[in-house]
C-alpha cells in the first residue's frame, strides 16, 4: 500500500499578516551562516505587525569551526559499550532529540567512527533523548549550478551505517538528513535557500542520483525518517519534488520528510509532496536577557499564530537552539558572535521551546547541534560557538526536565 503524505502540506488554515509574507521572502531571513550575514525579523512580543529589522552579518550554524575550536579539551573515554534508551520512540510519541552534524574525514577509522557513536549516544541517552538526527553536508556549485554531489566531508553510505548501527543498538530513533553545504554559493544574498539552477531537470536529476545510496542505507537499517531536504525556500512547491518522492519511495519504507525554514513557513504553505514537515525554527523575540520564560513563551507563540493558532500535531520542530550569551534573544540563530556568556539565556530558551511544543502538542524538537568529533561531556572551550549547549549544566537540566517529564513518554498529557 502506498504511504499517505500530507497533501502539499495545506494542512493548517493560515492566517497570516500581510507584512509578514512579503519581507520574510524578500529578506530570506534564515540564520545567521558561516559565509555571510542575513536580514532577520524582530518582533515586538505582543506586536504581531511589528516588521523586519537588519541584523549583523555573522557566521553560520551549519559549518565547521576552525580547528580546536570544538566543545571542550577535556576527553572522554568512550564506554565499553553503549547505554540504551530507557523508554524508546514509539508511534505516538514525541521525538525528543538533536542534530549531530557530521562533517567526515575519511581517514578515520571504522572503530573511530563506532567509539565517536558511542560517546555521542551515551550522552544523549543521559539527557533522555528518544531520537538522533545526523545531519551531514553534500555539495553544490555556484547558486545556478545544476550538479549536486558527495564531496571532501560528505561520509560514504557505508561509514553512515556504521554510525547508524551505533545508534540504534542504544535504541535511539535515527533520521537521515543531507544538507546542503553553502560553502561555495558566495555568501550573502546567496544561500541554500536562494539557488536557481539554470537546468531544473538537471538539478533533480542529479540530486535524486545523490540520494540513491544514501535511501537504500536507510531502508537497510530501517531508518525511522530521512529529511529529503532542508530550507531549500526558492524550489519549494516544484513539481520534480513529486517525482523525485516517488524514486524515493520506491527504495525507502520510512517516513520522509522537509525541514523548512522559519521564515517561508510562517509566510504561507510549504508545498512539498513529503509525510513530515520539520521547522528550523529560530525566531528573534525583542525582550531583554531578564525576561521570564513566560515572555519567550508568548514571543514564539506570536510567530506561531501567524501561520495557525492551537494545536500544531504535524509539526516538528527540526533544529531549535539559542546562544549561551547576552542579547541572544533577538538573533537566536548567530553562531559566530560571542557576546558575554550569560548560560540563563540559553536555558530559559531552552525551557521555553519545550512547554510551546507541548503545548502546541507538536510532533517534538531536536536541539542544534553537537559536531559528531567533539566530545559532548567536556565544558566548552571560550573559543567554541556560544550556540553550543553541551557541557553547559543548566543548558543540559533544562533539555533533561523537558524529555524526562510524563508528557514526554505518551504525548498525551501537555503541560506548561
Amino acid at each position: 500500500m502506498k504511504r499517505s503524505r500530507i497533501p502539499l502540506l495545506a494542512v493548517f488554515p493560515v492566517t497570516v499578516i500581510t507584512g509578514v509574507i512579503v519581507a520574510p521572502l524578500i529578506l530570506g531571513n534564515h540564520p545567521v551562516r558561516w559565509t555571510a550575514g542575513s536580514a532577520m525579523p524582530h518582533v515586538v512580543v505582543g506586536d504581531a505587525h511589528a516588521g523586519p529589522k537588519p541584523t549583523v552579518e555573522a557566521a553560520g550554524k551549519d559549518a565547521k569551526p576552525p580547528a580546536g575550536s570544538g566543545t571542550g579539551t577535556g576527553t572522554q573515554p568512550p564506554p565499553a559499550a553503549p547505554a540504551t534508551v530507557a523508554n524508546p520512540w514509539k508511534p505516538g510519541m514525541p521525538q525528543w532529540g538533536v542534530q549531530i552534524y557530521w562533517e567526515d574525514t575519511p581517514e578515520q577509522s571504522a572503530s573511530y567512527l563506532t567509539e565517536k557513536a558511542q560517546l555521542q549516544a551515551k550522552y544523549l541517552i543521559g539527557l533522555k533523548a528518544n531520537s538522533v538526527s545526523i545531519s551531514f553536508p553534500f555539495y553544490t556549485g555556484n547558486v545556478t549550478s545544476t550538479k549536486t554531489t558527495a564531496g571532501p566531508r560528505t561520509p560514504s553510505p557505508e561509514r553512515l551505517e556504521t554510525v547508524l548501527k551505533v545508534f540504534q543498538e542504544a535504541g535511539l530513533r535515527t533520521t537521515v538528513r543531507p544538507l546542503m553545504d553553502e560553502k561555495s554559493l558566495g555568501g550573502m544574498p546567496n544561500w541554500r535557500g536562494t539557488i536557481k539552477p539554470s537546468d531544473k531537470d538537471a538539478w533533480f536529476a542529479s540530486y535524486t542520483k545523490f540520494l540513491g545510496p544514501y535511501l537504500d542505507v536507510a531502508e537497510k537499517h530501517k531508518v525511522a525518517s530521512f529529511t529529503l531536504a532542508t530550507e531549500l525556500n526558492s524550489l519549494e512547491g516544484d513539481p520534480r519534488w513529486k517525482a523525485l518522492a516517488d524514486t524515493a519511495e520506491k527504495s525507502y519504507s520510512g517516513e520522509i520528510g522537509y525541514d523548512a525554514n522559519y521564515d517561508n513557513y510562517v509566510a504561507g504553505r510549504i508545498n512539498m509532496p513529503v509525510e513530515q514537515l520539520g521547522v528550523d525554527a529560530y525566531f528573534p523575540v525583542k525582550v531583554p536577557d531578564t525576561a521570564p520564560v513566560e515572555d519567550l513563551v508568548k514571543g514564539w507563540n506570536v510567530w506561531l499564530d501567524k501561520k495557525s493558532r492551537g494545536p500544531l500535531p504535524e509539526i516538528v520542530i527540526s533544529e531549535a537552539g539559542i546562544g549561551a550569551m547576552t542579547g541572544a534573544y533577538q538573533e537566536p540563530g548567530d553562531f559566530h558572535t560571542k557576546r558575554a556568556l550569560n548560560t540563563q539565556v540559553q536555558a530559559n530558551w531552552y525551557n521555553a521551546v519545550c512547554q510551546v511544543v507541548k503545548q502546541r502538542k507538536m510532533k517534538g524538537v531536536y536541539w542544534w547541534s553537537i559536531y559528531f568529533d567533539d566530545d559532548p561531556f567536556a565544558k566548552p572551550a571560550d573559543s567554541a560557538s556560544r550556540l553550543h549547549f553541551a557541557g553547559r549544566p543548566d543548558t543540559e537540566k533544562a533539555i533533561r526536565d523537558c524529555f524526562g517529564s510524563d508528557y514526554a513518554l505518551t504525548g498525551s498529557t501537555p503541560t506548561s
